[in-house]
């Protein structure tokens, strides 16, 4: 992967190539079969609906905890009416939830002095979607808030109507923002990257007409059929008591109810190739 920058009066030319190689089994070991062990101070465990939890206690910094709500699903389990979807759901999770409607959840993390980007934020990728809360603990009653807020996310969010239609211009903008000179180079590049791979169609951003037009029942779809138990992890690393928080953890999570009948969770590769595949962006 080469880049050449070329200064021409004020305006710079970017070009980049890429090249992506064949099969590298020859010189690289396989570790497919090898598994990684468990620090011995983490706490793991399973619940009975399948969600998975990992606590890890550390002192320093003082009096603060780091919270994630793994999901085990992101973009590319978006069907063709769902293009930048599992990003919309994650947008939607700060607009409403069983015990905060709309704006509360914000309010409630800037009243304790968190604020949204640095303390209370989220991502989605094309596998999996990640709810970010740090929190100080020196109280319990804020702790004890925290762990409802990653359950309300989970398996309570509202998707009321006029929420998704404000949130679709949000989503459109980032959308925008992001359709730089890199972004059509990517749009080049992806489907060298990952030919013959549904990643190359599955952007976490999506498509802009899906983004304007979906209706609500598309959204919520998605919404119910991965935010599931089974597929959710959470994870605590901080200054606590490690039992308390594997019970707040139990309290909150054990409600989620596992489906009867749940959509299988695929796992996509990007297939082989033995030619050397190339693509140019300027």
């Amino acid at each position: 992967h080469s880049m050449k920058r070329t200064a021409v009066g004020s305006t710079f030319a970017v070009i980049t190539i890429l090249l992506a190689t064949g099969p590298l089994r020859a010189q690289q070991p396989s570790y497919a079969s090898q598994v990684l062990p468990i620090d011995s101070q983490v706490t793991v465990g399973t619940l009975d609906n399948g969600l998975h939890y990992l606590i890890r206690v550390n002192r320093r910094p003082e009096a603060r905890a780091e919270l994630r709500l793994v999901v085990k699903a992101g973009s590319v389990l978006e069907d063709d009416d769902q293009l930048g979807l599992a990003h919309f759901v994650e947008h939607m999770a700060f607009n409403g939830t069983e015990h905060f409607a709309k704006q509360e959840l914000v309010d409630y993390m800037e009243s304790i002095g968190m604020r949204l980007g640095p303390h209370v934020n989220a991502y989605t990728s094309f596998d999996e979607t990640v709810y970010m809360l740090t929190i100080p603990t020196d109280t319990a009653e804020v702790v004890a808030k925290a762990f409802q807020v990653l359950e309300d996310w989970a398996h309570l969010q509202s998707f009321d109507a006029d929420e998704i239609e404000k949130e679709r211009g949000v989503v459109v903008e980032e959308w925008r923002l992001g359709r730089g000179a890199g972004a059509r180079m990517l749009d080049k590049q992806f489907p060298i990257i990952f030919r013959d791979s549904r990643y190359a169609d599955r952007l976490p951003i999506g498509k802009k007409e899906t983004l304007e037009t979906f209706d609500h029942t598309v959204l919520k779809r998605f919404y119910a059929d991965w935010y599931r138990p089974d597929l959710m992890a959470v994870i605590a690393v901080g200054d606590f008591d490690s039992a308390e928080i594997e019970e707040l953890i139990k309290r909150h999570f054990s409600r989620l109810v596992a489906p009867g009948n749940p959509r299988p969770r695929e796992m996509y590769d990007v297939p082989d190739h033995e030619e050397t595949l190339f693509a140019i962006a300027s």
